[in-house]
């Protein structure tokens, strides 16, 4: 019988031989498929591409979170909305999963209360998972509950806070979670939380839903609104958009 003699060669090796091979620097351009254009303007405008949740005009795109009824926060002249004391919760009638959301909110310009019964509000991803909105300025808190947190779960990496009654900005990167057909969660989500221009989450891992009292728990789900917390604060929001990643 003739033997056959196989040489295997490291796949580093090869690789080497192949880039050796390539001469031309057109043999590693990519043109296609072609990003698509999106207008910008100043920092804090929306894209051409964002859904506009809130642009101060009115709130059709939120509903209550209690009932569905018509959402019944404050209209501002100057463009904002502000938490109605004991009227709940708010979200958008549009559910979202992976996404960019842009919000600027404000703290009350004069203070009452401290530690979370101060300025407290909160920005729940999927209706499930709280980036925390707390005035932090000069005031003392658990850090895993301050602002900029994700409640319960990921302090954030600095205190980027404005004083009270000055307009701050949160842009977060979200990846939601995956489940298989079966409900078993096969990948977290994460988050990337930049606090007024400022990285205070960096890619962090979601472990399940941001409780008050106990552990995450991580029920199986699709998309979900955004939804906008009334903690019983008078905390303001303006300039709401998003983006469907």
């Amino acid at each position: 019988m003739k033997k056959i003699l196989f040489v295997i060669f490291p796949c580093s090796l090869l690789a080497a031989d192949v880039t050796a091979q390539i001469t031309d620097p057109k043999a590693t351009e990519v043109w296609q498929p072609v990003p698509r254009l999106v207008q910008t303007g100043q920092p804090t405008e929306a894209p051409s591409d964002a859904i506009r949740l809130f642009d101060g005009s009115n709130l059709n795109n939120f509903i209550s979170s209690k009932d569905s009824s018509a959402a019944v926060w404050t209209l501002q002249k100057d463009g904002s909305i502000t938490v109605a004391p004991g009227k709940g919760d708010i979200q958008t009638k549009q559910s979202f999963g992976d996404c960019q959301l842009h919000l600027e909110f404000k703290a009350p310009e004069i203070v009452k209360g401290e530690g979370q019964g101060r300025g407290n509000s909160g920005v729940f991803l999927q209706n499930r998972y709280e980036v925390q909105v707390l005035d932090c300025f000069q005031n003392s808190t658990y850090s895993n509950g301050q602002t900029a947190s994700i409640y319960k779960q990921h302090i954030p990496l600095v205190n980027a806070c404005k004083k009270p009654g000055e307009w701050q900005t949160y842009d977060i990167l979200y990846t939601a979670p995956r489940f298989n057909q079966d409900g078993i969660k096969t990948a977290s989500a994460y988050v990337t939380v930049l606090h007024n221009g400022v990285v205070v989450q960096n890619h962090v891992e979601i472990k399940g839903t941001t409780e008050y009292i106990g552990l995450p728990q991580n029920l199986a789900h699709g998309k979900g609104p955004i939804k906008l917390q009334d903690h019983g604060d008078l905390v303001s929001f303006r300039n709401i958009w998003i983006r469907e990643l």
